[in-house]
């Protein structure tokens, strides 16, 4: 493994590719592309850091992210997949999915919330449905974040330190430590079925976060071939605001606004005298 890589070239680069995407998602909606990308992977591998710096400056309206959670029971009674193809993208949409139908090849499978029965009609189907996804012009792409044992431990301790991250570590996370080999074998099992040319899992791997990051988004942008060209929105000079027209504008004192918080925070800043 080599070396952290560092902030500075890591700030730089980040910075570069965000702007590829934006210029990629430019190309997604002049051609009426539809793009889909999963993000797999163990706990704290990493998933949730690369999808924010994927959708940081992307149009929100056309580009976003689908993190699905326990299904109702009216879902469990669907076919499986039905309730993800409904957040499937239309014409010049990005979706994300941040962990998406492969619940059932993991957690599903591990933790006994499905049946056998039910976990090999899904690595029997899974080819099937992507292959129809990819035969109808989706352009779907794989990620599987990879991190060591050692790793997610290290994780794991700082988030539950942290109050703004503690959220991220639940029962099922901590449970899922407890059975790493069987998540391996869960995982293993996964790939020689569902690891086709049609629709292959790229792994990422996740000890080093920048890295990991660089490396999913340098590789996502050469899967969607918008170096085919489309043209940003062309530059606009900044018209003159329009006239007042005569109109005057209540007084302040009529409107209500939010307390400003900040001016406080420069007082309490202050040295005492």
């Amino acid at each position: 493994m080599h070396s952290r890589l560092p902030t500075k070239i890591y700030e730089k680069e980040l910075r570069r590719l965000q702007q590829e995407l934006v210029e990629m998602q430019y190309w997604v909606r002049e051609h009426g592309a539809r793009v889909v990308v999963l993000f797999e992977g163990r706990d704290a591998a990493g998933k949730g850091g690369a999808i924010r710096r994927i959708m940081e400056y992307l149009n929100p309206r056309f580009a976003r992210v689908v993190a699905l959670g326990v299904p109702s029971e009216r879902e469990e009674t669907e076919w499986y997949f039905q309730r993800h193809i409904a957040h499937l993208p239309a014409a010049g949409e990005i979706v994300l999915f941040d962990r998406s139908w492969y619940n059932r090849a993991g957690v599903e499978k591990v933790m006994g919330f499905c049946t056998p029965e039910q976990h090999k009609l899904f690595l029997h189907q899974t080819p099937i449905f992507e292959r129809l996804l990819i035969e109808d012009g989706i352009l779907l792409t794989k990620y599987w974040f990879s991190v060591s044992d050692e790793e997610q431990e290290r994780r794991f301790a700082s988030r539950m330190k942290d109050p703004l991250r503690r959220w991220k570590v639940s029962p099922m996370d901590l449970e899922a430590r407890l059975r790493w080999v069987d998540y391996s074998r869960a995982k293993d099992e996964m790939m020689v079925h569902t690891d086709t040319m049609s629709s292959p899992w790229f792994t990422v791997e996740g000890d080093d976060k920048k890295a990991a990051r660089l490396n999913c988004i340098a590789h996502l942008l050469t899967r969607i071939p918008y170096e085919d060209g489309a043209e940003p929105p062309a530059n606009f000079d900044l018209p003159p605001r329009g006239g007042d027209q005569g109109y005057v504008r209540p007084e302040r004192e009529t409107q209500h606004y939010v307390p400003d918080h900040s001016a406080t925070l420069v007082r309490s800043d202050k040295p005492e005298s």
